[in-house]
């Protein structure tokens, strides 16, 4: 997925695609009213495309309203566990599918370019990977989350880290104490890059679409700490040349560009807090919450609000610092106007 834009049209991109915006998911349990998605992404679905030799995918692009595009690829196969391990690795390690979902992504911005709002020359891009098990046997019957946790938390570990090689007992443990089930049968571990997902078709769409939220956040508040540490370090030049009399006035126009731009970066993230609600839901709700912890949405969100607050303590700065100078000035011109006086006054007293 790519950072594409300030926002996309969605009403206009429905024209442009012939797609409308998607439904929100169903969920597992019967808490369908529970958790509201404010504007869902306008779907794109794309013919099965041949990313490698005898590698075919499926695939759809989602477009959301605060300016990401999103590329979900799929393949289904079924392995036994060594095998999935090693196959996950080439993917999380080959360029096939990346490549893939950069020429898609510039493809179809290119055909959208009328209904992005804003759109950004530098895109950032985040790449995360999902293994969905829908079936794994166990004692008896399917496989519990606790049998999967105990008989098989080495390779998962593995899968969510990328690996092919065994990992220490500490790193296998670090990954698996983010799990977090609802059902015995079901199961999510989340990671950095990626996550393993033990569910059935329709309870895993729901956990699949909060990850791609999270995702799409993470894109957001890299974007926005970008943008503001630019803008930061333009400031900090601009004090660095001094607030004398003249710099004062510069310093006007600085602030007066910082706090708009600060409250654009305020704007747009409480729009990206507000594209999604959990009204009850407490599983849900403590599901996106781990799941966004792992991608680091914390820690991203962390970093723009401490920009966001010394924005706001440079721009009083500099605006106390105009104020000075615009009081100086004033101070300087009644001082002119009472010496013309005095000059007036006693020149018409000594005629």
């Amino acid at each position: 997925m790519c950072d594409a834009a300030d926002s996309i049209q969605l009403d206009r991109l429905g024209g442009i695609i012939g797609a409308a915006a998607g439904r929100s998911p169903t969920f597992a349990h019967p808490t369908p009213d529970y958790v509201r998605f404010e504007r869902p992404p306008v779907v794109e679905t794309i013919a099965p495309l041949e990313i490698a030799p005898d590698l075919r995918v499926e695939g759809k692009v989602k477009y959301f309203e605060y300016g990401v595009v999103s590329v979900e690829l799929e393949r289904q196969f079924e392995l036994e566990w060594p095998a999935l391990v090693q196959e996950f690795s080439r993917w999380i390690g080959g360029p096939a599918a990346e490549q893939c979902a950069t020429n898609l992504i510039r493809e179809r911005l290119r055909r959208v370019a009328p209904a992005l709002v804003k759109p950004y020359e530098n895109r950032l891009s985040e790449d995360y990977y999902m293994v969905h098990l829908r079936e794994a046997p166990g004692a008896s019957g399917p496989a519990t989350a606790a049998e999967l946790l105990a008989q098989r938390g080495a390779e998962i570990a593995q899968i969510v880290r990328g690996e092919t090689v065994a990992l220490s007992d500490a790193e296998r443990q670090e990954v698996l104490q983010a799990s977090i089930s609802y059902y015995p049968t079901d199961l999510l571990v989340p990671g950095w890059t990626a996550a393993l997902i033990y569910d059935t078709v329709e309870g895993a769409a729901p956990t699949i679409q909060l990850l791609e939220y999270a995702n799409t956040q993470l894109l957001e508040f890299r974007h926005y700490d970008a943008v503001l540490t630019q803008v930061l370090e333009r400031v900090y030049r601009s004090l660095d040349k001094g607030v004398g009399f003249l710099s004062r006035w510069r310093l006007a126009r600085e602030a007066e560009r910082l706090n708009a731009l600060r409250l654009d970066v305020t704007e747009l993230t409480e729009r990206i807090d507000n594209s999604i609600k959990f009204l009850s839901d407490m599983f849900y709700a403590r599901l996106y919450g781990r799941a966004a912890a792992k991608v680091g949405v914390p820690d991203y969100r962390n970093l723009v609000d401490e920009k966001l607050r010394t924005a706001s303590e440079l721009y009083e700065f500099m605006v106390e610092k105009f104020h000075q100078g615009r009081g100086f000035v004033l101070e300087l011109v009644v001082v002119i106007i009472l010496i013309i006086e005095l000059v007036f006054l006693f020149k018409g007293k000594g005629t």
